[in-house]
């Protein structure tokens, strides 16, 4: 008896280890009539972790990640950080000449030459407030190639640093600094979130950094302020993105939605990439918080 009971275990084992969240087919439906005629492609994925639900559209297709890049490479330090390679709280000089970001911009720009700054602020700054100079230091300091060495060895197929990084040059003109896809960004703040990679102390100083963003006008700012969520978001030309993941009553969710060959290139807030990643965001909050009285303000 024991052998037969055995054996049937091990035929569902398979299927448990394959199974997953399901596909929410009401909230798929809404999402899909959110983006219908959008001026361009967009991809979204979204998980309820608590509740094991999922949206996937266009989730595995791949997209600029403009500054979204920046989570792998804040990953990269705190894997130097935590081998030794790095400290976190170690003092260092900024020099603009060795970063060579030609565009103006950024706090870490208005720095004088030999000013030195900790490394827990720099990364703060590229995280927070997104400053590019700060980004590229950290980059620097990490190196392209081997993030995307860490990249490959925990199983993320699409997501690549292209920018200052060997044989990257082609994709680096088709999708800019990095590229993901939807379903691997936010896997990579749910790791986070979860304590999956580097380390439990490692994990929990990311997320407190990502739970800190200046910019906060698209998907957050349909979220009410007293609930904390975790984020970082990206921007070029014809593309806008955001991955959020959001510590809500009903327990967690996470979301990003990426655009790319948008019509609409400006940068008004009404920029209809901006638009869409705030009505997305809206239709979530509302959709896994009903009883929720709270709604944004208007300016």
């Amino acid at each position: 008896m024991s052998r037969i009971i055995l054996s049937l275990w091990l035929l569902l084992v398979p299927s448990l280890i394959l199974s997953g969240p399901e596909i929410d087919e009401k909230l798929t439906e809404m999402l899909s009539e959110a983006i219908d005629g959008f001026p361009g492609d967009v991809g979204i994925y979204v998980e309820h972790l608590s509740r094991d639900l999922k949206v996937e559209i266009d989730a595995d297709t791949l997209f600029p990640t403009a500054s979204m890049i920046k989570v792998p490479i804040m990953i990269q330090i705190f894997e130097l950080i935590e081998k030794g390679e790095l400290d976190y709280r170690e003092e260092l000089a900024w020099y603009a000449d060795s970063i060579n970001y030609p565009y103006g911009g950024g706090i870490l720009s208005s720095f004088e030459d030999g000013k030195e700054i900790a490394l827990d602020k720099i990364v703060s700054l590229m995280m927070t407030y997104s400053d590019n100079h700060a980004s590229l230091w950290c980059q620097k300091l990490a190196s392209g190639e081997r993030i995307n060495k860490w990249l490959v060895k925990n199983g993320y197929e699409g997501t690549r640093m292209n920018s200052r990084t060997e044989g990257r040059q082609g994709d680096w003109k088709k999708y800019g600094w990095g590229q993901t896809t939807p379903r691997e960004m936010a896997r990579l703040v749910k790791s986070i979130r979860q304590r999956a990679i580097i380390s439990d102390w490692a994990c929990d100083e990311m997320y407190r950094v990502m739970a800190r963003p200046y910019w906060n006008q698209e998907a957050l700012s349909q979220i009410p302020p007293y609930v904390q969520a975790a984020s970082k978001n990206g921007a070029v030309s014809a593309s806008r993105s955001e991955v959020v993941l959001v510590n809500a009553p009903s327990g967690d969710y996470l979301f990003c939605v990426i655009t790319k060959n948008q019509k609409d290139k400006s940068w008004e807030q009404n920029n209809d990439g901006f638009v869409l990643i705030r009505t997305v965001s809206r239709i979530l909050w509302q959709y896994f918080e009903p009883d929720s009285e709270w709604a944004a303000g208007k300016k």
